[in-house]
């Protein structure tokens, strides 16, 4: 995986003076707190056609005027998530209030106000996704008027959008199909919540169950090392009929098929860590769920075409040769398996 993209940070009256200069063509940037204690940080992250944004700042205003929008390009909608802090956003008669958990739909084709409170101090933090007008508008029943649309932090909407938001923050580099389908999901998932064009409501469906699945799957991930991943549990956790949760998992070949999968590609990846080069077969199977050494052994070699102890020694030999340790996936493509 690629290294995340590091932040940019800009702190003081002369940083506040920049950031203005930069963003002139967009808006006007006001401090709320004494500019010497200023403080803003950032980071931009390209998921295909979109761009996600995550920052951190002391008390902002933004102003966008007619006269913005008249001389710049900017021809989006930010779909914002705030995670710390306040949002209170204007735009014409409307104005709504942002707090952790909820999500706002801002038209940067409209003139708004932002401000951006902080919460004990620890600054005011967003994550919004930039999502061009030709990607979002089409779904819309109403495009020239969903600004300032709010998903509170209750709404099932916003948790699955939330949800997929957190993880292009944490894995900003996913392969370029996933991005895709991403980025197609949370416009549908948007359209759905803030009225979407009639002939859409078919891909309002797609989208709710890419980003349950995906949820869905973000839980196996954390939780391999667990009992808690049977259709019933999880049926439980995410409001699901058993026969709902394995028609969800009909492309992966079922529930119990994947989450076997996922438990395989872990091992494969302890395998090949220099730090566990000592672990015991027996406590690896154990720790992801296999009933004996022997089954783990035998469900490894049906997906890898190899024995566990054969990849420790292609792991041994790389580290030997090359001075590092292979990654899972260069290991996959030795055997032809990726």
């Amino acid at each position: 995986m690629e290294e995340p993209p590091k932040s940019e940070c800009f702190r003081g009256a002369s940083a506040l003076a920049a950031m203005r200069d930069a963003t002139v063509e967009l808006c006007d940037v006001t401090t709320l707190t004494d500019p010497e204690v200023f403080r803003f940080s950032s980071r931009a992250i390209a998921i295909g056609q979109a761009l996600l944004l995550d920052s951190v700042s002391t008390g902002l205003r933004y102003v966008r005027t007619p006269a913005h929008i008249a001389r710049g390009d900017m021809d989006h909608y930010l779909v914002s998530l705030c995670l710390a802090g306040e949002m209170q956003f204007a735009s014409g008669r409307r104005h709504v209030t942002v707090r952790p958990g909820d999500i706002c739909l801002v038209d940067m084709a409209q003139p708004n106000r932002t401000w951006l409170t902080e919460a004990d101090h620890a600054g005011s933090r967003i994550a919004t996704v930039v999502l061009p007008r030709a990607v979002l508008a089409p779904r819309l029943a109403h495009p020239d008027s969903a600004t300032a649309s709010v998903l509170r932090h209750d709404d099932r909407r916003a948790q699955l959008l939330a949800g997929q938001i957190a993880a292009l923050r944490q894995h900003p580099a996913p392969p370029a199909g996933d991005v895709s389908d991403a980025v197609e999901a949370m416009a549908e998932m948007v359209a759905a919540a803030v009225g979407r064009a009639a002939d859409t409501a078919e891909a309002a469906a797609r989208a709710d169950r890419h980003l349950l699945l995906a949820a869905i799957k973000r839980r196996i991930e954390a939780h391999l090392e667990t009992d808690d991943l049977t259709a019933g549990t999880l049926g439980r956790q995410f409001g699901l009929s058993r026969a709902s949760l394995y028609r969800l998992f009909e492309g992966d070949g079922g529930l119990t098929r994947y989450v076997q999968d996922r438990r395989l590609a872990r091992a494969l990846k302890l395998l090949v860590a220099p730090d566990m080069r000592h672990e015991r077969l027996i406590d690896l199977a154990i720790d992801l769920r296999f009933s004996s050494d022997t089954t783990f052994v035998r469900a490894f070699r049906r997906q890898f075409g190899v024995t566990p102890g054969e990849i420790r020694e292609i792991s041994r030999a790389w580290l030997r040769d090359a001075g590092r340790a292979p990654k899972p996936a260069e290991v996959l493509r030795k055997l032809g398996r990726a």
